[in-house]
């Protein structure tokens, strides 16, 4: 049985994870992801921690997360609002 208030921390995880990635703060960004998978019950952020790292790495190379990045991390998520704000992101919109 999923614990409501455990997913819904996994989501809250997630979303610091993506706020972080805006912000450049890889650190704070990759703790957060796998704070999120570690949480997540439904599998829902199964692969975010991957493409998070990812992120974080293109922050360290770049000083940014590239479009790119952003759109890897949206697909990762799937449909829902976290991956509509990186779809954003993504595009600039």
């Amino acid at each position: 049985m999923i614990d409501g208030q455990q997913q819904r921390r996994a989501l809250t995880a997630a979303e610091q994870a993506l706020h972080a990635l805006e912000a450049g703060d890889a650190e704070r960004a990759v703790e957060a992801a796998a704070r999120a998978g570690e949480l997540d019950q439904a599998g829902l952020f199964a692969a975010l921690t991957t493409v998070v790292e990812a992120a974080a790495a293109e922050i360290a190379m770049r000083g940014m997360v590239s479009a790119a990045g952003w759109s890897a991390i949206a697909e990762a998520l799937g449909p829902g609002p976290l991956a509509a704000f990186a779809q954003e992101r993504a595009t600039g919109a």
